[in-house]
């Protein structure tokens, strides 16, 4: 591929006043109108006593942000690209950067726990107007983790030297919901300071996460998966409370060695992975993973009577490959392996427990994406506004899910780049005629389908 012409008889001149850069933002707002999320602002988020007249049209401003993190802006100055060509013909109420930094310094704490009831919200109404979690009413997993965002700005509020030796951090707390058919949704998101511990206002965190996947839909079996940080008997209160199962790791402490030591032999049961190898004398997968359970194991013992729970304790094995065999030597004695236990009231079989428990990692993808987008940097030095920019992600992020599951069945399942790629920044001529503003994107679009089936549906009568 090559420039079609010498770069003499090329030139470039910005001043097409009809040209919209992210066309893709008329439906997805389309869709978050209708799912309302100018109205539940508009409820929810009284920004009283905020200063400079911040909390003014507080709509329009939320609105804004999420439109300018659908197009991929990851800081306050990047909101400046929702201020070109026929936008404000398209769209109403655009504000400049400069105001939107001013809103968002303008929340408290109890500002952002407003703006969390509205991502709550929201995600229901997503969910009730679009298919976001398919299968939900039969199983739904609720995933919970934590992330260290690197800061760089010596005056940015809670940032300070954590996990990460010579690096200050932010450390966010993010809960997802997924089911068998479906990509992660964002259920919870709370910023919290630098050396804040993993498990930090878990149980309050989880109980939230949980009552908000119900919400959304998730009225069957609610499975919540989280790795040993979150091993701790508030956690599970939490699930039990809220009528939910929990599937956590719990490492290897004393009395989970004991047991785990105690396992016989001949409980081992050898489980197949996607990357095992057929042996080509029988067929048999070769793995070196194995699982066992011990059907009930009482946590938190050393506790009082009330906070200790029995349930099952289901373990992996894997050898222990960190010395391999030196070619010519004779071969170890007896095998060494590393155990990987978690603890889990789930009512699924042991190898199916520990399929689905292992598939928590789904979290993980969650935070990558973050990273590569909206969340790439934390642009305010105020934590509270920091923690609003969180918020907000998180609804766009579930925004954008939502979107990608009305276009096709291959945007369900999409990153949020490619959803950005393929819907929202398409460029679009606009053409006025009879009080109608009609779009005409580039012809041949490799994505036209989809995007026009996303048009429809946000733009058709309530479903």
């Amino acid at each position: 591929m090559q420039v079609s012409h010498t770069s003499a008889a090329v030139s470039a001149v910005f001043d097409d006043p009809n040209l919209i850069a992210q066309a893709g933002l008329v439906p997805v707002l389309r869709l978050a109108e209708r799912c309302g999320l100018s109205r539940l602002v508009t409820e929810k988020a009284r920004l009283t006593g905020a200063k400079n007249g911040a909390g003014a049209a507080a709509d329009a401003k939320v609105t804004g942000i999420v439109a300018g993190m659908a197009s991929g802006a990851d800081s306050i100055d990047d909101l400046a690209m929702l201020r070109h060509g026929a936008m404000p013909a398209v769209f109403g109420g655009i504000r400049a950067p400069s105001t939107l930094g001013t809103f968002l310094r303008s929340f408290t704490h109890g500002h952002a726990l407003q703006l969390h009831a509205v991502h709550r919200r929201f995600l229901a109404e997503l969910a009730a107007h679009t298919p976001l979690l398919p299968g939900a009413g039969e199983v739904a997993f609720v995933d919970v983790d934590s992330t260290h965002k690197r800061v760089y700005g010596r005056t940015k509020q809670g940032a300070e030297y954590g996990r990460f030796k010579g690096i200050r951090t932010l450390h966010p707390l993010l809960a997802t919901v997924c089911t068998p058919q479906s990509r992660p949704v964002i259920a919870g998101a709370r910023m919290r300071r630098g050396k804040a511990a993993d498990s930090r206002g878990a149980p309050k965190f989880v109980s939230e996460a949980l009552t908000t996947a119900r919400e959304a839909g998730c009225t069957g079996t609610r499975i919540l998966r989280a790795d040993s940080q979150f091993y701790n008997a508030g956690v599970i209160a939490a699930c039990r409370r809220a009528g939910a199962h929990f599937s956590v790791t719990t490492g290897m402490n004393p009395s989970i060695k004991r047991a785990v030591l105690g396992i016989s032999n001949n409980a081992w049961q050898q489980i197949s992975y996607p990357t095992a190898v057929p042996d080509p004398a029988t067929g048999e997968l070769i793995s070196d993973a194995e699982v066992a359970e011990i059907p009930e194991y009482t946590a938190f013992a050393s506790r009082k009577k009330a906070d200790r729970v029995t349930a099952r304790l289901i373990v992996r094995r894997v050898r222990d490959l960190a010395k391999p065999a030196v070619v010519g030597e004779q071969d170890e004695l007896f095998p060494v392996w590393r155990y990987h236990p978690f603890f889990t009231d789930q009512p699924a079989a042991t190898l199916q427990a520990e399929r689905e428990h292992r598939h928590h990692a789904v979290v993980e993808q969650v935070i990558a994406d973050s990273k590569a987008g909206a969340l790439a940097h934390l642009p305010s030095g105020h934590f509270h506004a920091n923690a609003a920019w969180l918020t907000l992600w998180a609804m766009t992020y579930n925004l954008l899910r939502a979107a990608g599951s009305l276009a096709s069945a291959f945007h369900a399942k999409a990153t949020t780049a490619t959803l950005r790629a393929h819907l929202i920044q398409v460029p679009v001529r606009i053409a006025r005629s009879a009080r109608r503003i009609t779009l005409h994107p580039p012809y041949n679009w490799p994505w036209q389908h989809a995007w026009i089936r996303l048009f429809d549906t946000a733009h058709g009568p309530p479903g």
